[in-house]
């Protein structure tokens, strides 16, 4: 039998080149759920493109990205989890944040999210995480929606920068928000593979994926940020138009068969 794993695709709605990306994606079967920024400046435009596609969306909670136009400044990653660790963030802010975000998915899709996780993993933090729950009991009852689990799945092969950096973000407050879905029961992945410094070309993002995909076991999920033909020049937007063309060769479809996978939506009896 094979194993079931989530594909991800993170920032939908931050930009035109994400949006297509992630819809052709979608659209090669090569993504089973793909993450939104509700506030973003194109996400409303192409929500519907993206519901046509037999996917998973989610709501990608922002409290770390100044996404321009009418939503709201945000402090760094740095500031935030300094403040989330410290006690020192606004319950009210938080709330106000949450309400406009799960609001606007709500509005454009005209039904709750499939799932909820964060930009920069940030739905983990304290102050944060509870807040995540607390929305999702009071908005859907019986009928919540799953959240990412931020854990890191199995690092055999992976160089030991990105296994750093996994094992920094699975521990910014993945045990406390797996304690408290359970508690909620809430349903979850298994754990979190595709953890990376967004660099290093195509070349580099193969031999990773192909660590994630031999690592990967039933129920975990792979994230990653793909954009097609960004007109960005930064290395972030190459990197990213680096990992569409990854994704979207044909070479991904042996490698899924030779580990025994398959791209599949969250499997019911996950988490």
């Amino acid at each position: 039998m094979s194993k079931r794993i989530v594909v991800c695709g993170d920032d939908f709605g931050m930009n035109a080149d994400i949006d297509e990306g992630m819809i052709a994606l979608a659209g090669m079967g090569r993504l089973s759920a793909v993450s939104g920024l509700s506030l973003g400046p194109t996400f409303a435009r192409n929500a519907g493109r993206l519901a046509a596609h037999d996917i998973d969306i989610g709501l990608h909670v922002n409290f770390s990205e100044s996404l321009g136009g009418d939503a709201a400044p945000m402090p760094s990653l740095r500031a935030l989890i300094l403040r989330a660790y410290a006690g020192q963030l606004d319950p009210a802010w938080i709330d106000a944040q949450l309400n406009r975000q799960f609001d606007a998915f709500e509005s454009t899709f005209g039904r709750a999210p499939d799932y909820v996780d964060g930009h920069q993993h940030v739905h983990q933090l304290p102050g944060i995480r509870e807040q995540v729950l607390s929305q999702l009991k009071r908005r859907y009852g019986d009928q919540r929606p799953w959240l990412r689990q931020t854990a890191p799945g199995a690092l055999q092969g992976i160089p030991l920068k990105e296994s750093i950096k996994a094992r920094i973000i699975g521990a910014l407050g993945s045990g406390a928000l797996a304690r408290q879905a359970r508690q909620d029961g809430v349903r979850t992945n298994r754990r979190l593979l595709g953890v990376y410094g967004f660099e290093g070309g195509k070349r580099h993002y193969e031999s990773l994926l192909q660590h994630w995909l031999c690592n990967a076991r039933d129920g975990d999920l792979l994230m990653c940020h793909p954009a097609m033909d960004s007109s960005d020049d930064s290395a972030m937007s190459h990197q990213r138009q680096a990992e569409f063309d990854v994704l979207a060769s044909p070479l991904l479809g042996d490698w899924i068969s030779a580990n025994g996978l398959r791209i599949a939506r969250l499997p019911a009896a996950a988490g």
